[in-house]
Protein backbone atom coordinates (compact mmCIF):
# COMPACT_ATOMS: atom_id res chain seq x y z
CA UNK A 1 0.00 0.00 0.00
CA UNK A 2 1.19 3.52 -0.71
CA UNK A 3 1.99 5.99 2.04
CA UNK A 4 0.65 9.51 2.43
CA UNK A 5 2.80 12.33 1.17
CA UNK A 6 2.22 14.24 4.38
CA UNK A 7 0.53 13.44 7.63
CA UNK A 8 -2.77 15.29 7.36
CA UNK A 9 -6.14 13.59 7.83
CA UNK A 10 -7.63 12.85 4.44
CA UNK A 11 -11.31 13.39 5.23
CA UNK A 12 -11.18 17.16 5.00
CA UNK A 13 -14.42 18.83 4.02
CA UNK A 14 -15.93 22.24 4.46
CA UNK A 15 -16.59 22.75 8.14
CA UNK A 16 -19.87 24.09 9.39
CA UNK A 17 -18.51 26.52 11.95
CA UNK A 18 -19.49 30.06 12.74
CA UNK A 19 -19.90 31.54 9.29
CA UNK A 20 -21.11 35.17 9.42
CA UNK A 21 -24.82 35.49 8.68
CA UNK A 22 -24.27 38.32 6.23
CA UNK A 23 -21.89 36.11 4.24
CA UNK A 24 -24.55 33.39 4.08
CA UNK A 25 -27.15 35.84 2.86
CA UNK A 26 -25.02 37.58 0.26
CA UNK A 27 -23.12 34.67 -1.28
CA UNK A 28 -25.53 31.74 -1.27
CA UNK A 29 -28.45 32.99 -3.37
CA UNK A 30 -26.59 32.71 -6.67
CA UNK A 31 -25.27 29.26 -5.85
CA UNK A 32 -28.68 27.87 -4.98
CA UNK A 33 -30.25 29.49 -8.02
CA UNK A 34 -27.64 27.63 -10.06
CA UNK A 35 -28.50 24.40 -8.25
CA UNK A 36 -32.19 24.86 -9.00
CA UNK A 37 -31.41 25.39 -12.68
CA UNK A 38 -29.18 22.31 -12.69
CA UNK A 39 -31.86 20.11 -11.12
CA UNK A 40 -34.53 21.45 -13.48
CA UNK A 41 -32.41 20.77 -16.55
CA UNK A 42 -31.70 17.26 -15.28
CA UNK A 43 -35.41 16.61 -14.91
CA UNK A 44 -36.20 17.80 -18.42
CA UNK A 45 -33.15 16.39 -20.18
CA UNK A 46 -32.59 13.11 -21.96
CA UNK A 47 -32.36 10.01 -19.75
CA UNK A 48 -30.05 7.14 -20.63
CA UNK A 49 -31.66 3.74 -21.13
CA UNK A 50 -29.07 1.89 -23.23
CA UNK A 51 -27.55 -1.23 -21.71
CA UNK A 52 -24.57 -1.43 -24.06
CA UNK A 53 -22.35 1.66 -24.25
CA UNK A 54 -21.00 2.00 -27.81
CA UNK A 55 -17.36 2.03 -26.77
CA UNK A 56 -17.84 -1.06 -24.62
CA UNK A 57 -19.71 -2.83 -27.41
CA UNK A 58 -16.73 -2.33 -29.71
CA UNK A 59 -14.59 -4.29 -27.26
CA UNK A 60 -17.01 -7.19 -26.79
CA UNK A 61 -15.90 -10.69 -27.64
CA UNK A 62 -17.60 -12.53 -30.49
CA UNK A 63 -16.68 -15.96 -29.18
CA UNK A 64 -19.78 -18.15 -29.24
CA UNK A 65 -19.15 -19.81 -25.89
CA UNK A 66 -18.01 -16.64 -24.10
CA UNK A 67 -19.16 -15.88 -20.58
CA UNK A 68 -21.79 -13.11 -20.64
CA UNK A 69 -21.27 -10.59 -17.84
CA UNK A 70 -23.33 -7.54 -16.89
CA UNK A 71 -21.82 -4.86 -14.65
CA UNK A 72 -23.67 -1.99 -13.05
CA UNK A 73 -21.44 0.77 -14.42
CA UNK A 74 -18.79 1.51 -16.97
CA UNK A 75 -15.70 1.51 -14.73
CA UNK A 76 -16.11 -2.12 -13.70
CA UNK A 77 -17.19 -3.07 -17.23
CA UNK A 78 -13.82 -1.87 -18.48
CA UNK A 79 -12.00 -3.86 -15.78
CA UNK A 80 -13.95 -7.01 -16.69
CA UNK A 81 -13.12 -6.49 -20.36
CA UNK A 82 -9.42 -6.20 -19.54
CA UNK A 83 -9.38 -9.39 -17.44
CA UNK A 84 -11.85 -11.41 -19.52
CA UNK A 85 -10.36 -10.72 -22.91
CA UNK A 86 -11.76 -12.83 -25.72
CA UNK A 87 -13.52 -15.21 -23.35
CA UNK A 88 -16.00 -12.68 -21.96
CA UNK A 89 -18.81 -10.56 -23.38
CA UNK A 90 -19.30 -7.63 -21.01
CA UNK A 91 -22.02 -5.00 -20.91
CA UNK A 92 -22.50 -2.07 -18.57
CA UNK A 93 -26.04 -1.51 -17.34
CA UNK A 94 -25.42 2.24 -17.32
CA UNK A 95 -23.89 3.92 -20.40
CA UNK A 96 -21.13 6.53 -20.50
CA UNK A 97 -22.20 9.75 -18.83
CA UNK A 98 -24.94 8.17 -16.71
CA UNK A 99 -25.38 8.98 -13.03
CA UNK A 100 -25.04 5.63 -11.25
CA UNK A 101 -26.36 6.60 -7.80
CA UNK A 102 -29.94 7.33 -8.88
CA UNK A 103 -30.19 5.11 -11.95
CA UNK A 104 -33.67 3.76 -12.63
CA UNK A 105 -33.45 0.39 -14.44
CA UNK A 106 -35.80 0.00 -17.37
CA UNK A 107 -37.65 -3.11 -18.63
CA UNK A 108 -34.94 -3.36 -21.28
CA UNK A 109 -32.31 -3.46 -18.52
CA UNK A 110 -34.14 -6.31 -16.83
CA UNK A 111 -34.40 -8.18 -20.10
CA UNK A 112 -30.67 -7.81 -20.73
CA UNK A 113 -29.87 -8.93 -17.19
CA UNK A 114 -32.04 -12.03 -17.50
CA UNK A 115 -29.95 -13.21 -20.46
CA UNK A 116 -26.59 -12.84 -18.77
CA UNK A 117 -24.50 -15.48 -17.00
CA UNK A 118 -23.18 -13.27 -14.20
CA UNK A 119 -23.89 -9.82 -12.78
CA UNK A 120 -21.11 -7.84 -11.13
CA UNK A 121 -22.32 -5.11 -8.84
CA UNK A 122 -20.13 -2.58 -7.10
CA UNK A 123 -21.55 -2.46 -3.59
CA UNK A 124 -20.71 -0.04 -0.75
CA UNK A 125 -24.08 1.60 -1.35
CA UNK A 126 -23.26 2.81 -4.85
CA UNK A 127 -26.36 1.20 -6.39
CA UNK A 128 -29.17 1.82 -3.90
CA UNK A 129 -31.56 0.35 -6.47
CA UNK A 130 -29.77 -2.97 -6.90
CA UNK A 131 -31.80 -5.09 -4.45
CA UNK A 132 -35.06 -4.10 -6.15
CA UNK A 133 -33.46 -4.74 -9.53
CA UNK A 134 -32.64 -8.32 -8.56
CA UNK A 135 -36.08 -9.13 -7.11
CA UNK A 136 -37.35 -10.77 -10.30
CA UNK A 137 -34.02 -12.07 -11.60
CA UNK A 138 -32.59 -15.53 -11.11
CA UNK A 139 -29.02 -14.67 -12.09
CA UNK A 140 -25.92 -15.08 -9.91
CA UNK A 141 -24.06 -11.95 -8.89
CA UNK A 142 -20.93 -10.99 -7.01
CA UNK A 143 -19.88 -7.80 -5.25
CA UNK A 144 -16.63 -6.46 -6.65
CA UNK A 145 -15.69 -4.50 -3.50
CA UNK A 146 -15.44 -7.52 -1.20
CA UNK A 147 -12.28 -7.03 0.86
CA UNK A 148 -12.16 -3.25 0.50
CA UNK A 149 -11.70 -1.26 3.72
CA UNK A 150 -14.21 1.54 3.11
CA UNK A 151 -13.79 5.14 4.16
CA UNK A 152 -16.83 6.67 5.87
CA UNK A 153 -18.91 9.56 4.60
CA UNK A 154 -18.40 12.30 7.18
CA UNK A 155 -21.29 14.71 6.58
CA UNK A 156 -24.99 14.82 5.71
CA UNK A 157 -27.72 12.23 5.97
CA UNK A 158 -25.34 9.45 4.91
CA UNK A 159 -22.73 10.25 7.57
CA UNK A 160 -21.10 7.06 8.82
CA UNK A 161 -22.03 5.04 5.72
CA UNK A 162 -19.32 3.79 3.38
CA UNK A 163 -18.06 6.22 0.78
CA UNK A 164 -18.72 4.14 -2.34
CA UNK A 165 -16.06 5.66 -4.62
CA UNK A 166 -13.34 3.19 -3.66
CA UNK A 167 -12.16 2.66 -7.26
CA UNK A 168 -10.58 6.12 -7.17
CA UNK A 169 -7.69 4.53 -5.26
CA UNK A 170 -5.38 2.53 -7.56
CA UNK A 171 -4.56 0.33 -4.56
CA UNK A 172 -8.23 -0.56 -4.18
CA UNK A 173 -8.49 -1.19 -7.92
CA UNK A 174 -6.15 -4.13 -7.48
CA UNK A 175 -8.71 -5.69 -5.12
CA UNK A 176 -11.38 -5.18 -7.79
CA UNK A 177 -9.18 -6.99 -10.31
CA UNK A 178 -8.59 -9.88 -7.89
CA UNK A 179 -12.33 -10.27 -7.30
CA UNK A 180 -13.13 -10.07 -11.01
CA UNK A 181 -10.48 -12.65 -11.83
CA UNK A 182 -11.78 -15.03 -9.17
CA UNK A 183 -15.39 -14.62 -10.34
CA UNK A 184 -14.62 -15.17 -14.02
CA UNK A 185 -12.50 -18.21 -13.16
CA UNK A 186 -15.28 -19.68 -11.03
CA UNK A 187 -17.85 -19.38 -13.80
CA UNK A 188 -15.51 -20.20 -16.69
CA UNK A 189 -12.76 -22.38 -15.13
CA UNK A 190 -11.46 -23.62 -18.46
CA UNK A 191 -10.11 -20.11 -19.13
CA UNK A 192 -8.79 -19.38 -15.64
CA UNK A 193 -5.15 -19.35 -16.77
CA UNK A 194 -5.92 -16.70 -19.39
CA UNK A 195 -7.84 -14.62 -16.86
CA UNK A 196 -4.90 -14.78 -14.45
CA UNK A 197 -2.44 -13.77 -17.17
CA UNK A 198 -4.65 -10.87 -18.31
CA UNK A 199 -5.07 -9.70 -14.72
CA UNK A 200 -1.32 -9.80 -14.15
CA UNK A 201 -0.69 -7.64 -17.20
CA UNK A 202 -3.46 -5.23 -16.28
CA UNK A 203 -2.21 -4.79 -12.71
CA UNK A 204 1.27 -4.06 -14.08
CA UNK A 205 -0.20 -1.26 -16.22
CA UNK A 206 -2.24 -0.01 -13.26
CA UNK A 207 0.88 0.19 -11.09
CA UNK A 208 2.74 2.06 -13.81
CA UNK A 209 -0.06 4.62 -14.00
CA UNK A 210 -0.04 4.87 -10.20
CA UNK A 211 3.72 5.48 -10.10
CA UNK A 212 3.40 8.20 -12.73
CA UNK A 213 0.65 9.86 -10.69
CA UNK A 214 2.77 9.76 -7.53
CA UNK A 215 5.74 11.22 -9.38
CA UNK A 216 3.73 14.10 -10.76
CA UNK A 217 2.02 14.81 -7.45
CA UNK A 218 5.38 14.96 -5.66
CA UNK A 219 6.19 18.07 -7.73
CA UNK A 220 3.16 19.94 -6.35
CA UNK A 221 3.96 21.93 -3.19
CA UNK A 222 2.19 20.65 -0.10
CA UNK A 223 0.43 23.95 0.50
CA UNK A 224 -1.26 23.62 -2.90
CA UNK A 225 -2.56 20.09 -2.39
CA UNK A 226 -6.16 21.13 -1.75
CA UNK A 227 -8.95 19.64 -3.84
CA UNK A 228 -12.37 21.31 -4.01
CA UNK A 229 -15.13 19.46 -5.89
CA UNK A 230 -18.90 19.30 -6.09
CA UNK A 231 -19.20 15.79 -4.65
CA UNK A 232 -17.06 14.10 -2.01
CA UNK A 233 -16.07 11.45 -4.52
CA UNK A 234 -12.31 11.82 -4.22
CA UNK A 235 -11.73 10.81 -0.61
CA UNK A 236 -9.82 7.65 -1.54
CA UNK A 237 -7.63 9.41 -4.10
CA UNK A 238 -7.10 12.31 -1.68
CA UNK A 239 -5.96 9.85 0.99
CA UNK A 240 -3.50 8.20 -1.39
CA UNK A 241 -2.05 11.44 -2.72
CA UNK A 242 -2.04 13.55 0.45
CA UNK A 243 -4.66 15.98 -0.79
CA UNK A 244 -6.92 17.91 1.55
CA UNK A 245 -10.48 17.54 0.33
CA UNK A 246 -13.39 19.98 0.40
CA UNK A 247 -16.75 19.55 -1.31
CA UNK A 248 -20.27 20.97 -1.53
CA UNK A 249 -22.14 17.72 -0.90
CA UNK A 250 -20.90 14.28 0.23
CA UNK A 251 -22.67 12.17 -2.40
CA UNK A 252 -24.61 13.00 -5.56
CA UNK A 253 -27.41 14.71 -3.65
CA UNK A 254 -27.57 18.43 -4.32
CA UNK A 255 -30.16 18.79 -1.56
CA UNK A 256 -27.33 18.30 0.96
CA UNK A 257 -25.57 21.44 -0.22
CA UNK A 258 -26.69 23.54 2.74
CA UNK A 259 -26.17 27.31 2.78
CA UNK A 260 -23.70 26.98 5.65
CA UNK A 261 -21.65 24.36 3.81
CA UNK A 262 -21.53 26.44 0.63
CA UNK A 263 -20.50 29.53 2.59
CA UNK A 264 -17.80 27.49 4.33
CA UNK A 265 -16.37 26.33 0.99
CA UNK A 266 -16.25 29.94 -0.21
CA UNK A 267 -14.47 30.97 2.99
CA UNK A 268 -11.92 28.14 2.59
CA UNK A 269 -11.21 29.16 -1.00
CA UNK A 270 -10.60 32.76 0.01
CA UNK A 271 -8.66 32.05 3.20
CA UNK A 272 -6.29 29.49 1.65
CA UNK A 273 -5.97 31.19 -1.73
CA UNK A 274 -6.96 28.01 -3.60
CA UNK A 275 -6.52 28.72 -7.31
CA UNK A 276 -8.88 26.17 -8.84
CA UNK A 277 -12.07 24.18 -8.25
CA UNK A 278 -13.58 21.24 -10.12
CA UNK A 279 -16.85 19.39 -10.63
CA UNK A 280 -17.74 15.84 -11.66
CA UNK A 281 -19.13 14.94 -15.08
CA UNK A 282 -22.37 13.37 -13.83
CA UNK A 283 -23.61 16.46 -11.94
CA UNK A 284 -24.28 20.02 -13.03
CA UNK A 285 -21.31 22.35 -12.77
CA UNK A 286 -23.31 25.57 -12.34
CA UNK A 287 -23.18 25.57 -8.50
CA UNK A 288 -19.38 25.23 -8.50
CA UNK A 289 -19.02 27.87 -11.19
CA UNK A 290 -21.06 30.23 -9.01
CA UNK A 291 -18.81 29.46 -6.04
CA UNK A 292 -15.72 30.04 -8.18
CA UNK A 293 -17.04 33.39 -9.35
CA UNK A 294 -17.82 34.47 -5.80
CA UNK A 295 -14.49 33.34 -4.34
CA UNK A 296 -12.19 34.37 -7.18
CA UNK A 297 -11.03 30.81 -7.84
CA UNK A 298 -10.90 29.44 -11.38
CA UNK A 299 -13.22 26.66 -12.52
CA UNK A 300 -10.50 24.34 -13.83
CA UNK A 301 -12.56 21.66 -15.51
CA UNK A 302 -14.60 18.48 -15.32
CA UNK A 303 -13.44 15.35 -13.49
CA UNK A 304 -14.66 11.81 -14.20
CA UNK A 305 -15.62 9.49 -11.36
CA UNK A 306 -18.95 7.68 -11.67
CA UNK A 307 -18.71 7.07 -15.38
CA UNK A 308 -16.22 6.66 -18.18
CA UNK A 309 -16.63 8.64 -21.38
CA UNK A 310 -17.29 7.20 -24.81
CA UNK A 311 -14.33 6.45 -27.06
CA UNK A 312 -14.09 10.08 -28.23
CA UNK A 313 -13.86 11.46 -24.69
CA UNK A 314 -10.87 11.94 -22.39
CA UNK A 315 -11.60 8.94 -20.14
CA UNK A 316 -12.75 5.93 -22.19
CA UNK A 317 -10.97 3.48 -19.85
CA UNK A 318 -10.37 3.33 -16.12
CA UNK A 319 -6.63 3.93 -16.53
CA UNK A 320 -7.41 6.95 -18.73
CA UNK A 321 -9.79 8.21 -16.04
CA UNK A 322 -7.08 8.10 -13.37
CA UNK A 323 -4.50 9.78 -15.59
CA UNK A 324 -6.82 12.48 -16.92
CA UNK A 325 -8.18 13.40 -13.49
CA UNK A 326 -4.82 13.70 -11.79
CA UNK A 327 -3.31 15.62 -14.71
CA UNK A 328 -6.20 18.09 -14.59
CA UNK A 329 -6.00 18.45 -10.79
CA UNK A 330 -2.24 19.02 -10.77
CA UNK A 331 -2.45 21.48 -13.67
CA UNK A 332 -5.24 23.39 -11.98
CA UNK A 333 -3.51 23.61 -8.61
CA UNK A 334 -0.06 24.37 -9.98
CA UNK A 335 -0.58 27.89 -11.29
CA UNK A 336 -2.33 31.03 -10.16
CA UNK A 337 -3.75 33.35 -12.76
Amino acid sequence: MRTKLFGQPNNYSATEGNVPKNRIKTTILGVFAAMAATILSACTGTSYQSTTPPDTAERLSTTADALHVLTTFTVTADMVAQVGGEHVVVQSLTPPGAEIHSWEPSPQDLAAASQTDLIIRHGLGLESWFTRFMDDLNVPFITVTEGIDPMPIVHGEYAGAANPHAWMSPDNAEVYVENITAALSAYSPEHSADFAANAHQYVARLREVSRNIDSRMAELPRAQRILVTCEGAFSYLARDLGLREYYIWPVNAEREATPRRVASVIDVLAAQDIPAVFCESTVGERPMRAIAEESGARFAGTLYVDSLTDSDGPAPTYLDLLTYNTDLIIEGLSAHE
